[in-house]
C-alpha cells in the first residue's frame, strides 16, 4: 500500500548532489570509466506535519523621539501584501469544507489548538468573498456542459434551515411543482464531453431531472439528443426531457441483493450473468475501445448473456416458479419492466452500464449533510455547489484543486474577461 515517489506531485523537490563526485570524474571502483547521470536519481519521501492554514506575524519596529514624541514605524516588506488572508487561505477552507466535509466549527477548534485561530464566522466570510471572483467560471463551465453527449443525474434529500419556516407554513400546494414543493434536495450531475468531465451540482426543491432540463436550454439546437443515465424513478426523467435515456443496471442488481439472503440461488444466476457483463466492459476499457467497437464488443460477448437472462427471467413467471408478489417477483419485475433501458449499452454506442459516477459525486454532498447537517440558508447552499461542482470536476480531470482554485483567485481580471480560458482541463 505504499505510494512511490512520484505519487507525491505537490510535495517540494530537493536536487542532492553527490558528495564527492560530479558528473565526468573518473569512476572510483574501475579507475578506467567516467561517471554521468545516465540512470535515474534516487528518492527519499519524508512527510511532516502542519497546520491547514499557517500564519506569520510581522513585527514592525517602531522607533520614539524623546523629545517630540513622535514614533517611526519599519515599513512593511513588499511581499506582505494587502491582504489579511491570501487566495491560498480560501482555497484551503473551501477543500476542506466542501470536498473533505470538515465542517467549520471543527476546522475553528483544530485552527485553534494550533495556536492560530480561525473563528467559523472568519471561515465563512473568506469563502464567500471569493465566490464573486470564481462565479463566471462556473456559468461557463455549465455552458460548456450543455454541450455534453452523455449525462448521468441522480438527486439526494438536504436541508436548508430557512426553508424549514417556509415549508412548515406552506400546505395543500401541488407537490409536483417546484415552486411549491416542500422539499430540499441536492441534484448531482455528471456531463461527458469527449475526454472531459464535468460535475454540476444544484441545491434547492428542484428534483435532478427538472435541473437537468434547465440545464439543457443552454444546448445548441443543432445537436443530437444527448444519452441520459439514471435509475429508473420518474422524478429524473420529466417529460420535457429530450433524450436517450437508459437505466442502471446496478439498480436492478441491487434488487436481487436485497433478497439474496431468502432466494440464494436464484440471484446468483443472476450475479453470475452480470459479472460476466462487467468483466466484458473492463475489457474493452483496458483496450481502450471506441464507442463503436465497444458496443459491438459488448453485443458479441454480452449480449447472448443478457439474452440468457432476460429468457431465465420471463421464465420464473410463465412457469410459475415465482410468485410475483414475493420480493424476488418484486425484483424480476422491476429487471423485466425496464429491460429495454437497462440494455441501452447493447443499442446505442457510448452508453454506460450504470449510475455510480453520479452516485460516487453525491457522496460529497452526502459527507456534507452528514458532519454539518444542513445549509443556513439558499445563498450557503449556493456556495457549497459551486465549490463541489469546481472542486469534483477537478477531481474527475486529475487536476489539483487547490491549485486550480488558487489560480482563479489570484488572475481574476483575466477569468473575468474570459471564464472559457480558465477551464480546469485548460
Amino acid at each position: 500500500g505504499r505510494n512511490g515517489s512520484e505519487a507525491y506531485t505537490s510535495a517540494n523537490k530537493v536536487s542532492v548532489p553527490h558528495e564527492s563526485l560530479k558528473p565526468g570524474d573518473a569512476c572510483p571502483n574501475c579507475k578506467k570509466g567516467t561517471v554521468n547521470e545516465s540512470v535515474k536519481p534516487g528518492h527519499l519521501v519524508r512527510v511532516r506535519g502542519q497546520t491547514p492554514l499557517g500564519a506569520t506575524v510581522y513585527e514592525l519596529q517602531k522607533l520614539r523621539c524623546n523629545l517630540c514624541g513622535k514614533n517611526f514605524t519599519a515599513k512593511a516588506p513588499e511581499e506582505v501584501g494587502p491582504d489579511k488572508y491570501d487566495a491560498e487561505s480560501a482555497s484551503m477552507i473551501a477543500l476542506l469544507k466542501y470536498g473533505s466535509g470538515l465542517p467549520f466549527n471543527r476546522l475553528e477548534k483544530l485552527q485553534g489548538g494550533l495556536g492560530i485561530p480561525l473563528p467559523a464566522a472568519t471561515q465563512w466570510e473568506i469563502v464567500r468573498n471569493s465566490v464573486g471572483v470564481i462565479e463566471p467560471v462556473l456559468a461557463e463551465m455549465i455552458r460548456q456542459a450543455a454541450q455534453g453527449r452523455l449525462f448521468h443525474n441522480d438527486d439526494t434529500t438536504m436541508k436548508i434551515l430557512s426553508e424549514l419556516s417556509l415549508s412548515s407554513s406552506s400546505t395543500g400546494s401541488d407537490p409536483t411543482d417546484a415552486g411549491h414543493r416542500t422539499g430540499v434536495f441536492t441534484s448531482g450531475i455528471i456531463c461527458v464531453l469527449e475526454n472531459i468531465r464535468i460535475a454540476l451540482f444544484f441545491t434547492g426543491h428542484r428534483h435532478a431531472g427538472e435541473n437537468l432540463v434547465a440545464l439543457l436550454k443552454q444546448r445548441a439546437c443543432e445537436l443530437d439528443p444527448p444519452l441520459q443515465m439514471c435509475d429508473a424513478l420518474s422524478r429524473n426523467m420529466p417529460e420535457e426531457l429530450d433524450t436517450i435515456v437508459g437505466n442502471c443496471l446496478l439498480h436492478g442488481r441491487r434488487q436481487f441483493v436485497d433478497v439474496a439472503r431468502n432466494f440464494p440461488q436464484e440471484c446468483l444466476y443472476v450475479f453470475e450473468i452480470l459479472k460476466e457483463v462487467y468483466k466484458n466492459d473492463a475489457e474493452a476499457k483496458r483496450q481502450q475501445m471506441s464507442d463503436e467497437q465497444r458496443l459491438h464488443f459488448h453485443q458479441k460477448e454480452s449480449g447472448p448473456k443478457m439474452d440468457e437472462l432476460a429468457s431465465w427471467l420471463a421464465e420464473q413467471f410463465e412457469q410459475r416458479k415465482v410468485e410475483p408478489n414475493s420480493t424476488l417477483g418484486e425484483a424480476i419485475s422491476y429487471m423485466l419492466k425496464h429491460w429495454d433501458k437497462l440494455t441501452l449499452f447493447l443499442k446505442q454506442p457510448g452508453a454506460p452500464l450504470d449510475n455510480n459516477v453520479c452516485e460516487r459525486a453525491l457522496k460529497k454532498a452526502i459527507l456534507h449533510r452528514k458532519n454539518s447537517y444542513f445549509y443556513k440558508t439558499q445563498n450557503g447552499a449556493r456556495v457549497g455547489d459551486l465549490f463541489m461542482s469546481l472542486i469534483h470536476t477537478c477531481e474527475l480531470n486529475g487536476v489539483n484543486p487547490f491549485d486550480y482554485l488558487t489560480e482563479l483567485q489570484k488572475h481574476a481580471p483575466e477569468l473575468s474577461s474570459h471564464p472559457d480560458r480558465w477551464m480546469p482541463w485548460n
